[in-house]
């Protein structure tokens, strides 16, 4: 419970009984609550302080549970779990970035189910980074036609800097 300077309060679930909850639903109410209601609180103090609560929770209670489920031997259960993680992650593939590594471990397990679900996921993340990557490139290719147009570099070293470009573009 956090109090407000107008009297106010704000109050939330307890970590305690955020437990009995299944394991993504943490990840949800951490995502709910700051995109829906952090920027309602006026007071400051309150902002930070639920911050504070929100980065506990998913230190204290998101990510343990999803791991020892991840970890466990109930493939599942690990299953279920998976396929919770792959809706959050094509919504908010943010809230699946703790749970990276235990993905890639997954691809070890024999389930074939389990790899195909992980490998999915961990493909949103692949597919993230190339983005980036491109949008880097982008940005040097513009950078290098501004210096092309003005004269400051050759002809050939901007050929050469848009073949490397257009490769990274085109390769998959």
């Amino acid at each position: 419970m956090f109090r407000k300077k107008d009297g106010g309060i704000v109050q939330l679930i307890d970590k305690k009984k955020m437990q009995e909850w299944s394991i993504e639903l943490p990840l949800i109410f951490i995502e709910y609550i700051r995109n829906n209601k952090l920027d309602t609180y006026d007071d400051e103090k309150v902002r930070k302080a639920v911050e504070k609560y929100l980065d506990e929770i998913m230190e204290d209670v998101a990510i343990p549970r999803l791991i020892e489920v991840l970890e466990g031997e109930d493939n599942e259960e690990i299953f279920n779990a998976l396929e919770r993680i792959d809706k959050i992650a094509n919504e908010n593939l943010d809230l699946a970035r703790p749970i990276k590594p235990y993905l890639e471990n997954l691809l070890k397990k024999e389930n074939k189910d389990i790899k195909t679900l992980a490998d999915g996921i961990l493909e949103l993340f692949r597919r993230e980074e190339r983005r980036k990557k491109l949008n880097e490139k982008r940005k040097i290719m513009r950078e290098k036609e501004d210096l092309f147009m003005d004269g400051k570099i050759s002809a050939e070293e901007y050929a050469k800097a848009r073949k490397e470009y257009i490769k990274f573009r085109d390769s998959k």
